[in-house]
Order: structure tokens, then sequence, then C-alpha cells
């Protein structure tokens, strides 16, 4: 029901109905953000890349294709706008005095800006293996059934069930260990 609704949203975004735009923003922005989340690990430059992301699908609207398929044709964008941002990172990976510069404060010290909670998460996340990562954000944030993400995936079922359920008690895990350590610097 749900890829239905997209597909129409889609194939409306052709017309340039913004309002359609709007709604298709609104029902999947949280799975793409996951996504890039999963691959980037950082918020800042998985926000960039899901805005990239719309702003990609609203000028090439027309060349997507109704296959039920609308979430894999945004996340196939996002994916292709990820590997080219860390390709890019990866060309120039240092910042010059200028550019320092002209960031604010907020942007360069956004991890230290993150609530403990918020940071024991995403550093909990980042020991999660890739796939792993993507699936937990994908059905979590992103509230991707199961089946979707395994389709996406492009492996069956059981496995992302099993993935799911092991990223989840490593989570725990080290989430555990991450309070434990708190307590005992509280106490130190």
């Amino acid at each position: 029901m749900r890829k239905a609704a997209e597909d129409r949203l889609l194939l409306l975004m052709r017309t340039g109905d913004q309002e359609a735009f709007r709604r298709l923003y609104e029902t999947t922005a949280k799975g793409v953000y996951s996504y890039a989340l999963s691959i980037l690990k950082h918020p800042q430059d998985a926000e960039e890349v899901m805005q990239d992301t719309y702003i990609t699908a609203w000028n090439q609207a027309e060349q997507y294709r109704p296959e039920g398929k609308p979430m894999a044709w945004l996340l196939t964008i996002a994916r292709n706008l990820c590997y080219m941002r860390l390709r890019k990172q990866r060309e120039h990976p240092q910042i010059s005095y200028e550019e320092l510069e002209e960031e604010t404060p907020g942007e360069l010290c956004a991890q230290i800006e993150l609530a403990p909670e918020k940071q024991l998460l995403l550093d909990a996340l980042a020991q999660l293996s890739e796939e792993e990562r993507k699936i937990v954000l994908l059905h979590d944030a992103g509230q991707m059934k199961h089946r979707e993400i395994a389709e996406y995936l492009g492996c069956p079922l059981s496995t992302v069930l099993s993935r799911y359920r092991r990223a989840l008690k490593k989570l725990q895990k080290l989430i555990d260990i991450g309070n434990e350590i708190k307590k005992f610097e509280k106490k130190g």
C-alpha cells in the first residue's frame, strides 16, 4: 500500500506537483536519513546527503520508472551521493586554515555538542558492521519493514532478521558498557 502511494507521488512530481514532493519527503525522509547515516556515520553529513537526495529526486523525477520500488530508487540516489561524498573526503581530507575560520563552532564541534546519551548511541552504532548498521537504522529510524530491507539489500528475510537481532544485542551490550564506564568516571 505504501509503495503504491509513494509511486503515485513520484509520478505526480514529474508534473511539478510540490505537494506530492512534500508528502513523499514526509513519508520517506527518516529512511533516507538513516540509510545515509549508516554509510557516512556523521549526522551532519547524512542530513546534507538526505537533502541532496530529495533535490536530485525532484530534478530527476522524470527518470523514475514505476516498478513498485520508490524507496529503493531514493536509496540508490542517497547511496550514490554518500559514496561521492566519501570519495571527495578522501581526496581532500584536510581542512585549510581559511576554511577553519569560515566555519562556525557548532559545525566544527558537532560531536561535542551531542547529548551524552546520543553520543553513546552513535558510538555504539559505529561499532556495528556496515550491513548491521544499515539494517538497524533502516528498520528503527527509517521505519522500513524487514521484508522491504531484505528486498532492498538483496538478501533473504531470515538473514535480515538474524542480523537485526544480533545487532540489537551488540548495541545493548555496547551501551551497557558505555554506561558502566560513565558511572566509573563519575565516581573517580
